[in-house]
This record gives C-alpha cells, sequence and structure tokens, in this order.
C-alpha cells in the first residue's frame, strides 16, 4: 500500500489540471516529497505540551470523524509539495512584496493542495481504508496561545517532522531535502504503513542558522524585521502578511492571500538543505 499511495500523489501531481497556472501549463508544484509517521508516535502527545494542549492527536481526529470504536488511526501520511523553480526565482528579485507567481501559488496552489486532500481521502475510501485530512475535518481551528503566538490544532509542518521530512527552522518555515519554499499536507488514517526514518539529529539541523550559527540571510530577506537572531516574530510577521499584503499585494494580483516567502527563497535553504561549513560552505 506504501508503493500505491506514493505513486498516486506523484501522479495526481504531475497530471492534475488544478496544479496549473491559470494562463499557462506551468505547474504549482513540482515533484512532491512523501513521508508517513506511525499514528501512536510519541511525537504527538509531545506536542501538545510543545505547541499546546489544543493540539489534536492523529486518534483524537480521528475519533472524531469515525466515532470512538471504528476510528482507528495507524499512520499520518505527509506530502511536501516543492514550489516550481520559476516561481521561486521570481521571488527571489522582489524585496517588499511577493512575484505574482508566488502569489497564486500561495492563492491558488493551496487550493490545489486542499484538492490533494480530498482526493487521496477517497481513494483510500475506494481502498476499503479510513482517513480523513486534519485540516478539513472540521476541528481544525486557529489558536492564540500565550506563550508561542499563533498556532493551530494541527500543524501540517509538525506532522512532516513526525514523518521524517525535514526539520524546522529560525523564521519558524520546515527545510526539506527540497528546500524551504513549499507547501505541505497530511492524511490520518487506519491503514498500517511503515513509518519514515527520522534521520536528523534535532528538530533543527537542517537550518545554518541554529545548526552552527551561520547564514542568518532569511534575517536580512524580511521587510517588515519580524526575523531576528532570537526568532520569529509572529505578530509582526502576520500583521503584514494578513494586513498590508492583503491590501497591495492582494489588489494588485487579484487574490486575497498572497503569502510573502521572501524569507524563503534568495536563501541557501530555498531549494535543499544546505551543506554549511562542515562540507565546505553554504
Amino acid at each position: 500500500m506504501e508503493q500505491v499511495i506514493r505513486n498516486e500523489i506523484v501522479r495526481f501531481v504531475r497530471e492534475s489540471p488544478e496544479n496549473r497556472f491559470p494562463d499557462s501549463e506551468q505547474p504549482y508544484f513540482e515533484k512532491p516529497l512523501i513521508g508517513f509517521a506511525a499514528a501512536d508516535d510519541p511525537l504527538f502527545s509531545d506536542y501538545k505540551q510543545i505547541i499546546g494542549e489544543f493540539h489534536l492527536t492523529p486518534a483524537e481526529i480521528m475519533a472524531n470523524t469515525y466515532g470512538e470504536q471504528l476510528g482507528v488511526a495507524r499512520t499520518v501520511i505527509c506530502w511536501i509539495l516543492p514550489i516550481a523553480g520559476t516561481t521561486r526565482a521570481g521571488n527571489r528579485k522582489e524585496k517588499l512584496r511577493p512575484c505574482r507567481e508566488w502569489a497564486l501559488t500561495r492563492a491558488y496552489g493551496e487550493q490545489f493542495n486542499t484538492r490533494l486532500r480530498m482526493h487521496l481521502s477517497e481513494m483510500l475510501g475506494l481502498w476499503g481504508a479510513q482517513a480523513v485530512a486534519p485540516l478539513l475535518s472540521g476541528l481544525w481551528r486557529p489558536v492564540m496561545d500565550p506563550r508561542i503566538g499563533m498556532a493551530s490544532t494541527w500543524s501540517e509542518r509538525h506532522a512532516a517532522y513526525a514523518a521524517g521530512l525535514g526539520t524546522f527552522s529560525l523564521n519558524d518555515g520546515f527545510i526539506t531535502d527540497k528546500g524551504i519554499a513549499h507547501r505541505c499536507g497530511s492524511i490520518v488514517t487506519d491503514e498500517a504503513i511503515t513509518a519514515t526514518e527520522r534521520t536528523c539529529s534535532t528538530p533543527w539541523s537542517n537550518c545554518l542558522f541554529c545548526r552552527e550559527g551561520s547564514c542568518g540571510l532569511c534575517i536580512r530577506r524580511c521587510p517588515v524585521g519580524a526575523l531576528s537572531p532570537q526568532g520569529h516574530d509572529k505578530e509582526k510577521c502576520q500583521a503584514y502578511v494578513y494586513g498590508e499584503l492583503r491590501r497591495s499585494a492582494g489588489e494588485l494580483y487579484g487574490v486575497m492571500e498572497t503569502g510573502c516567502g521572501l524569507c524563503q527563497t534568495k536563501v541557501p535553504c530555498e531549494s535543499r538543505v544546505p551543506a554549511g561549513r562542515a562540507h565546505g560552505g553554504e
């Protein structure tokens, strides 16, 4: 079943017309990365302390969807959708707001990601499995936590970390083998699939700044000073992305959600895990 699921996700991303810009055949996303986490991995319980008690476990999501007796969570299927190289190249040139392609990827590309969640859930159902996308379960909601700022009841990045797909970064992004410029998604299912091994030594191993104190280029890329050696000022970042950019870039590009992505482009981790000093450079 693991290979069947991998093949289907790759096929859907490659062939779906919804993974295309409205005025060209250029895709929003390149070939996906895919990983699996055991639903009973202790990390998901740990997230209730790391993130907050409000963060749901796979078991809670399945039980709410199918009932306590039938809703058995066994695996979390996770994927990374790397943003297309031409889109990243366009965003590298920007200093104050995202390029048009980045904004459309945030708006319409995420709609495609939602369609992928729906498609995979439906396919698993046809194959006789129970499945639910946490973000479509009716349980997902944003949460303002006094300790960590804005959070949510399910984090796609933290699920991807549990599935061995990468690590976190200074700017609160998620650095994978295909870099930090991506969207991610997940499905909880009762299908039993072998978990992907986590090979990184710490939750921040892929970030040069966190790993060895070098780089920090994302700090300089932020147009509003929301990044510093101390980390990510979520309130300042969100005020810009969901305030100023919704008005200025949103009007310019004709979409409500434009994202920003400046700290995810023109940085060493844009499309890879940077080697760093230990391997002769960044």
